[in-house]
């Protein structure tokens, strides 16, 4: 099948290609540089001196940020939260969240803390994202039809790609969407990376989905609406799962809304408060 228009490949792609609506809504010197031999200032110490102290300062092999020890370390908080699915939890001790976050933010990467990426989109806590993926996973219909994988999955919202990625190792197939042309590129990068070839990445509407590759067995958003759109409630499979952040009513607050598909139609739960982005139409 060919590509769509402005739909970018990452990797390997799978082939092949419907309803109501929800409201919801200076640096101080060290003593020895302050009293040198034959009393004189000494602003620097000799090169081999710094060379030996910098050796000394490195961090052991295996604990930097590159390190499993280190996401092990995240995983082990966002369990202590409540996360139990399995699936999600071993795939996010697989991925290296800081290359995914600006250098200056790395040593950020693995707290359980939202950061900003750019153009005024965040990369979410991992609490949320693990409690997003989880609730995919806790589908009956789409955990009995695909086993230990979420299938076909559908992103609206790629961003900087770290669910994406994430994505990548729990389904057979992601479609993910970005609509700021920008983050789309710095999306593919990342992916590339890390090697998610099974991810295609779109720079698109999200609000229209992707009907090319539907139907999708999970539908996932990283981005709140005033409402439901159409489109991805034609574009999710019987059996098939949506989770996405919904405007409350009432407050205007938002929460997490699953909607699953029956053969009688669509049934749709509300979960934890969450706070995302607004999402919006159009491409750039």
């Amino acid at each position: 099948m060919g590509l769509p228009a402005g739909a970018g490949r990452i990797g390997v792609t799978g082939a092949r290609p419907r309803g109501s609506r929800f409201p919801l809504a200076l640096e101080h010197l060290s003593p020895h540089d302050r009293k040198p031999a034959g009393g004189l200032l000494r602003p620097q110490r000799p090169v081999h001196e710094a060379a030996g102290e910098a050796a000394r300062a490195a961090p052991p092999s295996g604990l930097g940020l590159d390190s499993s020890a280190v996401r092990q370390r995240m995983v082990a908080r966002v369990r202590a939260n409540g996360a139990v699915c399995e699936p999600v939890l071993q795939a996010m001790a697989q991925v290296p969240r800081h290359l995914f976050v600006d250098s200056a933010l790395a040593t950020q990467a693995y707290e359980d803390t939202s950061l900003p990426i750019g153009w005024e989109q965040t990369i979410s806590k991992p609490t949320v994202v693990a409690r997003m993926l989880s609730l995919l996973f806790e589908a009956d219909a789409v955990r009995s039809r695909n086993g230990h994988s979420l299938g076909r999955v559908l992103e609206i919202g790629t961003g900087c790609g770290y669910q994406a990625a994430l994505l990548a190792r729990i389904a057979t197939h992601v479609v993910s969407i970005e609509r700021l042309g920008p983050l789309h590129l710095k999306a593919r990068e990342h992916l590339r990376q890390v090697g998610a070839d099974n991810v295609r990445l779109v720079h698109g509407d999200g609000r229209i989905g992707h009907a090319p590759y539907a139907p999708f067995d999970a539908i996932v958003s990283a981005a709140g609406g005033e409402d439901m759109p159409q489109a991805w409630l034609d574009q999710l499979t019987v059996g098939g799962r949506l989770v996405a952040p919904m405007r409350r009513d009432g407050d205007g607050g938002q929460v997490l809304l699953v909607v699953d598909r029956t053969v009688e139609g669509y049934r749709q739960s509300v979960h934890d408060a969450v706070h995302f982005v607004p999402l919006k139409s159009g491409r750039i």
